[in-house]
């Protein structure tokens, strides 16, 4: 069997006309119920108390989800030029600082504080950006491709267009969660198109962590499964 960044299937941004997933759709739909749930009144009412994240409000958690449809708009403003060459999406999480980074790290302060930072603005001012974001990106990604080139000033290196939509949807994916739990609601339920994606990355991502074995014991055996594979 081949490494498991070499398994088929792994790259979730299929061709847009060939029928197959397509990573746009993914993230405009996981960002359109990342807007929806930011509108909550719940998370206005919990805007100042402890979110699940320990060390994180729910104001911070709130600016760390809506950061994630932030970060995509520069992708359509500023087209990265063709010469620097994108790493594959694996590469992008086995060189991120912030996994296995400790809580009182200085990658995991800033995180919460650019969280803080995006949502100083309130509630309401957040949804606002949010919605108007997601309204350009609808009208305007759709026409970008997605071989097109990424580069993330904040990681130093670039990826293509579809990879980084995948990491987008993940991102949105899981913080949906951290917030809806915070503030005492259900955590919407993907749709299929967002969900696949982000299922194929973390299962592969959990793999590469734990080795086969353990994940395979994990979703079929939990009987046998190690107690470590419940911090996938």
């Amino acid at each position: 069997m081949g490494r498991i960044d070499q398994l088929p299937g792994l790259h979730t941004g299929a061709s847009r006309s060939g029928g197959l997933m397509s990573s746009t759709d993914a993230y405009l739909d996981a960002a359109a119920q990342a807007v929806t749930l930011l509108g909550a009144p719940e998370v206005a009412a919990c805007w100042e108390k402890t979110s699940a994240l320990e060390g994180m409000t729910v104001s911070a958690l709130a600016g760390h989800l809506a950061y994630q449809v932030f970060s995509v708009t520069p992708a359509l403003q500023e087209p990265t030029s063709q010469e620097v060459t994108p790493i594959p999406l694996l590469e992008h999480y086995a060189r991120a600082e912030w996994i296995d980074a400790p809580l009182d790290g200085e990658v995991n302060t800033g995180i919460r504080a650019k969280g803080e930072d995006i949502a100083s603005e309130g509630a309401r001012l957040l949804l606002k950006r949010a919605r108007a974001a997601l309204a350009e990106q609808q009208a305007a990604l759709p026409m970008v491709r997605g071989g097109s080139v990424v580069f993330m000033p904040q990681t130093g290196w670039a990826l293509s267009l579809d990879d980084f939509l995948v990491t987008r949807t993940m991102e949105l994916a899981v913080h949906m969660d951290d917030l809806a739990v915070s503030v005492g609601i259900a955590t919407p339920e993907l749709s299929t198109t967002a969900f696949d994606p982000v299922l194929t990355l973390l299962v592969t991502l959990a793999a590469r962590r734990h080795g086969q074995v353990a994940l395979l014991r994990a979703l079929a055996r939990a009987e046998r499964a190690p107690s470590a594979i419940n911090a996938l």
